[in-house]
């Protein structure tokens, strides 16, 4: 199981760490003070202006690793590993500023800017959205943070759910998420019993991004606070279906139900997360309300360490699981439906 704590220092990130990144040319100014400029680290940028995606934009591969002997840099000094499709193995990687974007459909966006630090040729800065950008939205930048922080680029997964989460398992009993172990069958909706394959872990500083989502008691029928990562997507049932969803079975990401009252971000201090994979896609009951498990494909392997890659390889050949159940429900399904109504009806039923 991994385990990433606080106060590991940069030799133990996670080796091989790769991202998607775009060439700063990438995102530029459409309107505002710096109007036509691409966007650049916390000198160059100016909050309140907006920002979009180039329709042509490609995606790159950026692979790191630690750079050796910087201690001091808590973590924000990489370098780039072999395979990478940027730079080449040994060229330093600075994580220089951290940019936080709104969109017009009210979701946010966070930006790191990374420096590379070319051996030989040129260098340049590249933006890591924590979050997809779509091309042709605006995006306002609403912060800029010169100093990103102690965050390390290989603990950019928030991995699902928080210590002390309640899991059914296949007798019906419920157990803390941090006593499962590998082979304990575990109750899922789809396939009835089903044994875990593996349990990941990670403790990250709760802040940003990594911030979790605390659901409380009886939000969504559950019978405990739930605390999932933001990006984790909760199996919710919606009666009445609207023009936007093909399906009355959604899969929410807990961000999305933020209000504020009965659904929150909760910032500061430190969180384990911890994650679930089975032999497929699964939804399984975490206190007593349907919510997914892990889902292996390419790119949840690429944010893993390289040895658990490695096994996770071997126990999911060909890495081919797909979600085979219900519709992604985005901000405007979302906003259409109301928080307030899926709320009432998880209540209800």
């Amino acid at each position: 199981m991994a385990e990433l704590t606080p106060d590991d220092g940069p030799e133990a990130c996670v080796p091989g760490y790769a991202c998607q990144v775009f060439p700063a040319a990438a995102i530029y100014v459409t309107s505002g003070a710096n109007f036509g400029d691409d966007v650049g680290d916390a000198d160059a940028v100016c909050a309140g202006d907006v920002y979009q995606l180039h329709p042509d934009a490609e995606p790159l591969r950026l692979t790191i690793a630690p750079a050796a002997g910087d201690l001091g840099t808590a973590g924000r000094v990489q370098m780039v590993a072999p395979g990478s499709g940027v730079g080449q193995a040994g060229d330093r990687v600075e994580l220089c500023a951290r940019l936080m974007l709104m969109a017009g459909a009210g979701d946010s966006v966070e930006l790191l800017i990374l420096r590379h630090q070319a051996t030989t040729g040129a260098g340049g800065l590249y933006a890591l959205p924590l979050s997809p950008m779509a091309p042709k939205t605006d995006y306002t930048l609403i912060r800029v943070a010169a100093d990103p922080g102690a965050v390390r680029l290989s603990d950019l997964v928030c991995i699902s759910f928080g210590r002390g989460t309640m899991i059914a398992l296949a007798d019906g009993h419920q157990v803390p998420i941090e006593a499962l172990q590998p082979g304990d069958r575990v109750l899922t909706r789809d396939h009835g019993p089903q044994p875990v394959r593996w349990i990941g872990r990670a403790t990250l500083r709760a802040v940003g991004s990594f911030a979790p989502v605390v659901i409380t008691a009886g939000t969504l029928s559950n019978s405990g606070d739930l605390i999932v990562g933001q990006h984790h997507r909760m199996f919710l049932y919606q009666r009445n279906r609207t023009r936007l969803l093909r399906t009355a079975e959604l899969l929410v990401q807990a961000k999305h139900l933020v209000d504020d009252e009965h659904v929150f971000l909760r910032e500061g201090g430190f969180v384990d997360y911890f994650s679930l994979i089975f032999d497929r896609h699964e939804i399984v009951y975490a206190e007593g309300i349907p919510a997914e498990s892990l889902m292996v494909n390419d790119a949840t392997l690429s944010h893993l360490p390289e040895d658990l890659a490695a096994e996770v390889k071997a126990r999911f050949p060909g890495l081919s699981q797909n979600q085979h159940f219900g519709t992604e429900a985005g901000r405007l399904a979302l906003d259409e439906i109301g928080p307030a109504a899926l709320f009432r009806q998880s209540r209800a039923g």
